[in-house]
């Protein structure tokens, strides 16, 4: 085939198989195997597995649910290597090592032993995506109970060898034991000459976290030398033969379409190729800048509609919600007048989110190649079987026909769930007879993107003498109902959020709109306990039942010393926290606010967070971390501009993003809950971020910020 790579790349300097033409995907499995030698497959499926991918189209892309059974699979081979497959996908978050202990540890095997192939829709299982910190609770226990079936496995096949009962033998260190009569059998002697195949038992007991041996530990990141080095490969850095670059015509302003067209200069061009499908005007040609100068050629008029601005956007919000709410919410319990009434103290206020962009260190980018009618296609995407969907619905062929590939991804958590890069590069080569590459521009990655919705939130609120919540009304338009329902205890309570119409895209998010509703309520939180006078850390302590959450509150403000003295003018100190898809957190920041300025630097933070059992130390810290860091960015000075339909400040030169300067002392405080199924840690710590910033600043400056970002400007004292 014409194009094809010679080899393809699994995971950088682990193995690599000549996988031969691309597009054969029914072979691919049966050569892999064969690459792998003979050996013990252990195959994990759902009743109904094929149904399952056939109707994947059905599920849509923003479904919230996740599959209940997920389709994994494990290889052992005649050398002892250990291979397993996930459909999920590394963005950065580390889950090829946390998911490599998980199969080690069950699997008794090295560490070093294991291989994990990751997002391939040719080669692993269906899944529905990297989304909702959902891969180590789903993932990790599903690859476990495989990883125990192979042991399992194992065992049998050495006790059928010497002809003992299975009970009395050791799985361990890679071999089986019988301490009877001290013979033994490494697991590539088991395998060797081999091909076994077993359907995941109904009922396998699998290690408990207070036994775990590699599981629970921190070891090096795989691959890590490859990451800091450069080496590590992304779709952006692949070159197959034949090899074209493409380019699309973007529109000046949302909503714009094209009333006349002209693409005859640029078709004359030596070795273009240009393609218009309505208003989807592209071109390839053999170097990026051929591809631009070709659509510099076109000739084109738009017609243009008017769009509201980014002054006008909370106004805007709360005119056009629209009449019916979700059908989960609104959520009511007890009475609201009967709570405010018996309230000493009450609350009214508005807070409004600004949108912000993904801003990942890898801007979009799709490699497509087309042959004997079947697609090939490496993106980076977080939903790999989506994209396979949507790219076989638009392209009229069989999902058989269609392989999408995920490299490694430079980042965007929660910002490459679609298939923009993928079906453009697709198009144009389908078009161009050649394989293409599209690579976004850091101002397309920004202007076409999704971004984080923006929103407007409103509480009324009461509290008793005692610091008792007794009423509680929250109002989300827009920006979305994750975390909407509040953890603190108050028997009347009502809870609505209200969908908005609107032009410009607007999607998930790190977090989702978590992160606007705890800012909202936890905000709102500081300034009720401020009104009673009462310290706010023991105000929220008050009003909670939940033992886990009090947990964090209680860890974080042991390590950070609260509550602190000001001993600096400027200074001041606030809290945040709450809970969302199985994890806890409370973060405590300082800040300090330069008065004659404006300006605000964090000066410290301590963040406790909790998910349960904690599979790899240093990967969850480098979680959190991380995810302060990244939120920082959206408490103090991220905001996408607009102006009648184009986004006004479309670079990292005019958009502000945490720089090494503005990184506080950061320190993570994390409780192991071996009691508690492990959950993810890719999006709730970064929650308590924005409202401990902003309960500091009012902290230090008696100026109460209810807006998201608090200070691009500073804060005027």
């Amino acid at each position: 085939m014409s194009g094809s790579p010679e080899k393809f790349v699994i995971e950088p300097e682990r193995y690599e198989f000549s996988a031969g033409p691309m597009h054969h995907f029914e072979l691919l499995r049966r050569d892999f195997f064969k690459l792998l030698g003979a050996g013990i497959a252990v195959f994990t499926m759902a009743k109904d597995a094929g149904a399952m991918q056939e109707t994947a189209p059905a599920r849509g892309f923003h479904s919230e649910e996740l599959p209940k059974e997920i389709n994994a699979w494990l290889h052992i081979g005649e050398d002892g290597g250990v291979t397993a497959f996930t459909g999920k996908v590394e963005i950065g978050q580390n889950i090829r090592t946390s998911l490599a202990q998980t199969v080690a540890d069950e699997l008794r095997v090295p560490f070093e032993s294991v291989r994990m192939v990751t997002a391939d829709t040719a080669l692993t299982p269906f899944d529905f995506g990297t989304v909702g910190s959902r891969s180590m609770p789903t993932m990790s226990p599903q690859l476990r109970r495989v990883a125990a079936a192979a042991r399992d496995l194992l065992v049998g096949v050495a006790a059928k060898e010497w002809n003992v009962p299975p009970e009395g033998l050791k799985a361990a260190e890679a071999k089986v034991s019988d301490p009877a009569s001290g013979r033994s059998l490494r697991y590539a002697e088991l395998a060797r000459g081999k091909t076994l195949a077993q359907n995941l038992p109904a009922e396998d007991p699998v290690t408990p976290p207070t036994e775990w041996t590699v599981a629970g530990k921190s070891v090096p990141k795989v691959n890590g030398r490859a990451f800091v080095t450069g080496r590590n490969q992304y779709t952006p850095d692949l070159r197959p033969a034949g090899l074209l670059y493409g380019k699309v015509l973007r529109p000046p302003s949302f909503d714009a379409t094209i009333i006349s067209y002209d693409d005859t200069a640029a078709k004359a061009m030596p070795g273009v190729v240009v393609v218009r499908d309505g208003d989807f005007v592209g071109a390839a040609a053999p170097s990026e800048r051929g591809a631009q100068k070709a659509l510099d050629a076109i000739r084109v008029q738009w017609k243009e509609v008017p769009q509201i601005s980014s002054r006008e956007i909370f106004s805007y919000l709360k005119k056009n919600a629209a009449d019916k709410t979700d059908d989960r919410y609104p959520k009511q319990s007890g009475s609201m007048e009967e709570g405010l009434s018996r309230a000493a103290h009450r609350l009214v206020a508005a807070y409004t989110i600004s949108f912000i962009a993904h801003a990942p260190l890898e801007a979009r980018a799709a490699v497509a190649e087309w042959a004997d009618g079947k697609l090939t296609v490496w993106t980076g995407t977080q939903r790999p079987f989506a994209v396979r969907d949507e790219l076989a619905s638009v392209f009229h062929i069989p999902e058989s026909s269609v392989r999408v590939i995920v490299p490694d991804m430079g980042s965007a958590y929660g910002g490459k769930h679609t298939s923009d890069a993928a079906l453009e590069a697709a198009r144009l080569a389908r078009a161009a007879g050649h394989p293409v590459r599209v690579f976004w521009t850091r101002e397309e990655e920004f202007t076409w993107a999704y971004f984080r919705p923006a929103g407007v939130i409103e509480i009324k609120s009461g509290i008793a003498s005692d610091g008792k919540l007794t009423a509680w009304e929250f109002h989300n338009y827009n920006s979305g109902m994750s975390a909407i329902e509040t953890p603190y205890v108050v028997a009347n309570r009502r809870i609505e959020f209200h969908p908005v119409p609107f032009n410009m895209r607007q999607g998930s998010y790190r977090g989702l709109a978590a992160t606007a509703n705890v800012f909202a309520r936890e905000t709102h939180m500081d300034a009720l306990a401020r009104a009673a006078q009462i310290d706010p850390l023991e105000f929220r302590l008050k009003n909670i039942s939940e033992p886990r959450l009090r947990a964090v509150f209680e860890a974080g403000a042991k390590s950070f010393g609260w509550p602190r003295k000001k001993t600096q003018e400027g200074h001041g100190f606030g809290l945040g926290g709450g809970t969302e898809k199985g994890g806890y957190v409370a973060t405590f920041v300082e800040v300090a606010v330069d008065r004659a300025s404006g300006a605000v630097r964090v000066v410290r933070v301590a963040t406790a967070y909790e998910c349960g059992a904690i599979v790899n130390p240093d990967g969850l810290r480098n979680q959190v971390i991380g995810a302060i860091i990244q939120g920082m960015g959206g408490a103090l000075f991220e905001a996408i501009e607009f102006e009648n339909g184009r986004i006004t400040n479309p670079h990292f030169a005019s958009y502000r993003v945490p720089r090494f300067r503005d990184v506080p002392e950061i320190e993570a405080v994390l409780i192991d809950r071996k009691d508690i199924p492990s959950a993810g840690a890719g999006e709730t710590p970064m929650l308590g971020i924005a409202p401990a910033i902003g309960n500091a600043i009012f902290d230090a400056t008696g100026v109460r910020l209810n807006g998201l970002p608090l200070a691009p400007n500073g804060v005027k004292v």
